[in-house]
C-alpha cells in the first residue's frame, strides 16, 4: 500500500474537511446546501470590481510568458507605494514577493524559516492554515489564547508565558479570522515589544485590512515595528472579491539586514516556483490605486454591514447562542451553551446540522479553539438566504434542546468544562 507522507500527520483544514466532503456528497444526491462555511465572495454576488476584470482582459496577451519570480515590476511598485502610505517605513522593492494568494505565501514563508522543532506562536482561534503549515514544515505550533470576553483580543501576558528558547516567530491575524476582531494600536505595540525583546519574526496576516465596521481603523503591525523583522501579507482575494484570480503578496520590512539569509531562502523558493499567476498580477496596480468600492460595502447602508447586523441579531436572539460583534472581515464566531443542547461536541453539532437542515458551518475546534462549543458563520450570503440559514439553525437547536436546559452563563468562554473533544472521523 502506498501511504501518505508522515509529514501530513496532524495537518488539518476543516474548512474543506470531512464535513465539507459530506456536503458535496449531499449536493450530488440532489440536496441544496446553504453554505455558511467559507469566505468565497463570488458565489454570493460579490463580483470582482469591473476595472480589475478589465485590466486582466486588456493585459491578457502580455501574460502568456513567465514573469520575474518575485512578481511583475508594476505590481510590486504598487504594493510598495501602498504600504509606504500605510506608514510602514523602508519598504524595499526587492523584499516584495507576489504569490498565488496568501495561502501560497504562508506556506512559502514558513518553509523558508523553520527548522524541525522550532516553535511558532499562533492565536487560538486561528485561520487553520497557519497551524497546519507550521506542522507541515517540522515546526511546533504553540497557541496563545484570544479572550472572548475581551472582544477576542489576546492577552500579552499569556503570549509571554508561551515563549521558550525554541520560539522563532509570532503570527498576528488582524482583522481576525474567525472572530472578526480588529486590534488597536496599544495591543499591537505590546505584541511588537514582545517580538522585539525575544527577537521573533512577526507574521502579520492582513488579508481583511479594508473590511472594517463601526469606524475602526486598521493599523499594520509593521508600521509599529521598524526594528523588528515583519512579514506582512495581503492580496486581492477578500478586499477586492477576486478569490479565483489568486493574487497575494508578502512584504518583508523592519530589520531586514538581520533577515538577509531568510530573504535568500524566500528568493530561492520563489525561483523554484518560477512565478505566480501573471494574469492576476496585471490587476494589482489597478486594484490598489483605483476606487475602493469595498468602502461602500461596509458603510451602515452597505451590504456587508447590513448582513453583519442581521447575522449578529439572529444569533443573539437564538436561545443558547451568543456572539461578539465582529469589527472586521465577514465572519462571526458563535458560542453555544453546552449544557443546553444534546451534542457531545461541536463536530457532532455541525454534522447533525448539515444532515438534518442542509446548512454547512465550520466547528470551532476546526480553528484550533480548545473547547468544542463554538462554530463560525460566514455572513456573505444575501439577506434572504442568510435569514433562511440562520432560521434553520434556530429550529435545529430548538429540537435538540434538553429538557430543563439551564440558561447560558459565561465562564470566560469555557462552556464545555470537563468535556473532551471527540474525533468523529
Amino acid at each position: 500500500m502506498i501511504r501518505r507522507s508522515s509529514r501530513l500527520d496532524g495537518v488539518n483544514y476543516e474548512i474543506k474537511g470531512p464535513v465539507y466532503e459530506r456536503a458535496l456528497a449531499l449536493e450530488k444526491e440532489g440536496h441544496s446546501i446553504i453554505r455558511l462555511h467559507i469566505g468565497n465572495p463570488a458565489p454570493f454576488g460579490f463580483d470582482t470590481p469591473e476595472p480589475i476584470r478589465k485590466a486582466i482582459i486588456e493585459n491578457l496577451s502580455s501574460a502568456q510568458g513567465y514573469s520575474e519570480s518575485k512578481g511583475i515590476i508594476e505590481a510590486r511598485e504598487a504594493i510598495r507605494e501602498y504600504y509606504l502610505e500605510k506608514g510602514i517605513p523602508s519598504v524595499h522593492f526587492e523584499n516584495i514577493f507576489v504569490g498565488n494568494g496568501v495561502s501560497d505565501l504562508i506556506l512559502m514563508s514558513l518553509q523558508a524559516l523553520l527548522e524541525p522543532g522550532d516553535e511558532v506562536l499562533i492565536p487560538t482561534p486561528d485561520y487553520p492554515l497557519w497551524t497546519s503549515a507550521v506542522r507541515l514544515y517540522g515546526g511546533q505550533p504553540v497557541h496563545y489564547r484570544c479572550d472572548e470576553e475581551a472582544g477576542w483580543f489576546p492577552d500579552p501576558a499569556d503570549i509571554r508565558r508561551q515563549i521558550t528558547a525554541r520560539t522563532k516567530a509570532i503570527v498576528v491575524i488582524n482583522p481576525n479570522n474567525p472572530t472578526g476582531a480588529v486590534y488597536g494600536r496599544e495591543l499591537l505595540e505590546e505584541i511588537v515589544q514582545i517580538a522585539r525583546e525575544h527577537r521573533l519574526v512577526i507574521f502579520s496576516d492582513e488579508i481583511y485590512d479594508k473590511i472594517l465596521y463601526d469606524g475602526v481603523t486598521h493599523i499594520p503591525a509593521a508600521a509599529l515595528a521598524p526594528d523588528v523583522v515583519c512579514v506582512t501579507m495581503s492580496g486581492l482575494t477578500k478586499n477586492y472579491r477576486a478569490a479565483g484570480f489568486r493574487a497575494g503578496w508578502l512584504v518583508v520590512s523592519g530589520a531586514v539586514k538581520e533577515a538577509a539569509s531568510y530573504l535568500e531562502g524566500l528568493s530561492l523558493l520563489s525561483n523554484m516556483r518560477v512565478c505566480s499567476n501573471v494574469i492576476a498580477q496585471q490587476a494589482i496596480k489597478t486594484a490598489l490605486e483605483g476606487y475602493q468600492c469595498i468602502d461602500d460595502l461596509v458603510l451602515p447602508a452597505g451590504r456587508l454591514r447590513r448582513q453583519r447586523e442581521l447575522a449578529v441579531s439572529m444569533i443573539r436572539e437564538t436561545p443558547g447562542l451568543s456572539c461578539v460583534t465582529p469589527k472586521g472581515a465577514f465572519y462571526l464566531f458563535a458560542r453555544m451553551d453546552a449544557e443546553r443542547f444534546d451534542f457531545r461536541n461541536d463536530t457532532e453539532f455541525v454534522i447533525s446540522l448539515l444532515t438534518e437542515e442542509k446548512v454547512l458551518v465550520v466547528q470551532g475546534t476546526g480553528f484550533n479553539y480548545p473547547t468544542p462549543d463554538h462554530f463560525r458563520v460566514v455572513f456573505l450570503p444575501a439577506e434572504d438566504e442568510l435569514t433562511e440559514g440562520l432560521n434553520r439553525i434556530r429550529s435545529f437547536l430548538r429540537r435538540h434542546t434538553r429538557a430543563h436546559a439551564p440558561v447560558l452563563t459565561s465562564q470566560k468562554g469555557r462552556l464545555f468544562t470537563g468535556k473532551q473533544r471527540t474525533r468523529l472521523f
